[in-house]
């Protein structure tokens, strides 16, 4: 049941219990008792709404900034990512494999807040070797939801 219901709640973290339930063929304080569970291990982190920025008024933009980094001894890359992580700009850290160390995605309301950001705070912390920048320009599917739709001729078809 746990494998399935995280998978269930990861693409819609709000369905209604009893209908968890019935599609687990679980009784719903089971199922309650089982998200608890799951909380408690950490297993679950959060809870995240998706939006889509671009149908709002609000300004945003959201970039992608790989790092290179001279890793600590005896810490690796954890403390440097955790220094990046800190900051309220930056949505998430990963450790990557290529060319570079560490892939950050931030949001700003600019591209010159993201450039400033980079220039005057990751790019001079001292384990920081190298950055570069991608803006994201749209977004087509993230987390797994298509965030574009094809358009689709609804015209009636004539015939001569």
């Amino acid at each position: 049941m746990r494998e399935e219901l995280l998978k269930i709640i990861e693409r819609n973290s709000r369905i209604d219990l009893k209908e968890l339930a019935v599609i687990l063929g679980a009784q719903e304080i089971d199922v309650v008792n089982e998200l608890q569970a799951l909380e408690d291990e950490g297993i679950i982190c959060g809870y995240h709404t998706m939006i889509d920025w671009e149908k709002t008024s609000i300004e945003k933009v959201s970039a992608l900034i790989e790092v290179r980094v001279t890793p600590q001894r005896g810490q690796g890359f954890d403390n440097i990512a955790e220094r990046i992580y800190k900051y309220s700009e930056v949505t998430s850290v990963y450790l990557i494999s290529g060319g570079y160390d560490l892939l950050v995605t931030l949001e700003g309301k600019s591209l010159k807040e993201i450039s400033g950001f980079v220039s005057d705070k990751l790019s001079t912390l001292e384990s920081v070797l190298s950055t570069a920048t991608h803006f994201i320009l749209k977004k087509y599917k993230d987390h797994g939801t298509i965030l574009t739709k094809k358009y689709e001729d609804t015209r009636e078809k004539v015939s001569p």
